[in-house]
């Protein structure tokens, strides 16, 4: 049986731009990626999205201008614990993206995305992002640079696919 440790991921987006981090320490260092972390005890997962993202970048994201718009799993051969990913989007923030101890942020425009500089997988779900698509998907990794297999599907809302998640 997997033990499941649930994350958050954020993205700031405008119509033909993405903010993207590039991290500095820890889990995924020299990698771009969302911003986000680990659900702390007691909070919500989009109020934990809300707080890494300020932590994360100095930008100020309201969990109410939070979009749930996927649902990532993540395995790693040999691994008992499941990464479990809820990725968010906005296009509302205050505040101007600042380096951090973590992470570095910088725009990207939707056609130079740096996949050579992401996790693999990046390359399979992150075009559905770009495009404001929900998806499910997930992966499964041999150490955390070899995928083994995954599945994306996108699904008609992220409500719709928790509801029906439930019912299962």
């Amino acid at each position: 049986m997997l033990l499941k440790k649930v994350y958050t991921l954020v993205f700031v987006k405008t119509e033909s731009q993405v903010l993207l981090g590039l991290k500095k320490r820890g889990f995924g260092v020299n990698k771009w990626n969302g911003f986000g972390g680990k659900v702390e005890p007691n909070e919500t997962i989009i109020d934990a999205a809300s707080r890494e993202m300020k932590e994360e970048s100095c930008i100020v994201v309201k969990p109410c201008d939070l979009k749930n718009i996927a649902h990532l799993e993540f395995t790693f051969e040999g691994d008992p614990v499941m990464m479990d990913v809820r990725v968010f989007a906005t296009n509302k923030f205050e505040g101007t993206p600042t380096d951090t101890e973590e992470m570095q942020p910088k725009w990207f425009k939707f056609d130079d995305i740096p996949y050579k500089d992401m996790w693999p997988d990046d390359r399979y779900w992150f075009p559905y992002l770009l495009q404001g698509k929900s998806f499910y998907a997930r992966f499964h990794y041999e150490g955390f640079d070899k995928i083994l297999n995954y599945k994306i599907e996108e699904v008609e809302s992220m409500v719709a696919f928790y509801a029906l998640k439930k019912e299962t």
